[in-house]
């Protein structure tokens, strides 16, 4: 390798470090200044975010913070984390951005619905673990306990449920994106995802059992969602990629029917040895 051709390396080298730096630093701009817009409410916000459980909670039973700095740090680590979240569409176009003049048109046609698709969906899945989740597990955990014992939630601990349970949930509804990204970078094909379908409800309810608490309620309420859309995926990837499909149905039809002329072969040349 000459000078000049190293010189040229390290200049493109260069110039891709500096523009990973600077969409790095739209990145974290976007989520300070979504951060700091929504922190004069970090205490509404953390009460409308406690509602499913203070709903559920005895009359005169309310929330404690068991450290001192807890009123000042939980509102500020749900506000931060809100703000990440908020900031997701930004985060990955920043990151869409920097990858994309490296990418065919026929990747950045499949990879561009993607995006948007991954982002609805993960909103999606928090969207539901609230509204719908939480709910329903909260009155089955406040109902279940002895009556003289009194509920009194630590607002960090919960806090950190809350944020575990939308993050397993906005993953979990990711499944669709996952089963067209496996088909798309040829590992597998829709027809033998559909014949792995009994594994996958499995391996669904062994998730829903991991991510969540250990009450059964929850643990469907995140295997079902996740066993429907992986049924959505198999169905979109198949219209996306309906030549995959066909050409996996090809080779196994290819095997069977060298066989049956093979035996028709050698039924021949019996019958000749025969003669």
């Amino acid at each position: 390798m000459t000078d000049s051709e190293s010189e040229v390396g390290s200049g493109n080298l260069m110039s891709h470090l500096v523009e990973l730096r600077d969409r790095v630093l739209r990145m974290v701009i976007a989520i300070l200044a979504i951060f700091l817009c929504l922190f004069y409410w970090a205490n509404d916000i953390y009460t409308y975010l406690a509602v499913p459980l203070t709903s559920h909670l005895p009359e005169g039973s309310t929330m404690i913070a068991i450290d001192v700095a807890s009123p000042f740090l939980t509102p500020f680590k749900l506000v931060l984390m809100l703000s990440i979240f908020l900031a997701m569409p930004v985060i990955l176009f920043q990151f869409w951005a920097f990858v994309a003049p490296g990418l065919y048109k026929t990747e950045k046609r499949i990879a561009r619905p993607l995006l948007v698709s991954s982002i609805l969906l993960f909103y999606a899945g928090i969207a539901f673990a609230y509204y719908v989740v939480f709910p329903l597990v909260f009155g089955f955990f406040t109902s279940v306990g002895p009556e003289m014992i009194s509920i009194s939630t630590d607002i960090g601990r919960y806090l950190d449920f809350v944020l575990s349970l939308f993050f397993g949930f906005g993953l979990a509804f990711e499944v669709p994106i996952a089963t067209i990204i496996l088909v798309a970078v040829g590992i597998t094909t829709p027809k033998k995802l559909g014949q792995m379908r009994p594994y996958v409800i499995v391996g669904a309810f062994v998730i829903g059992m991991l991510l969540t608490p250990p009450d059964i309620i929850s643990q469907v309420l995140l295997a079902v969602p996740m066993w429907i859309l992986f049924e959505a995926g198999l169905i979109a990837s198949a219209i996306m990629f309906k030549d995959r499909n066909m050409d996996s149905t090809d080779d196994d039809e290819a095997p069977e029917e060298d066989l049956a002329s093979g035996d028709e072969s050698q039924t021949e040349a019996v019958e000749k040895n025969n003669n």
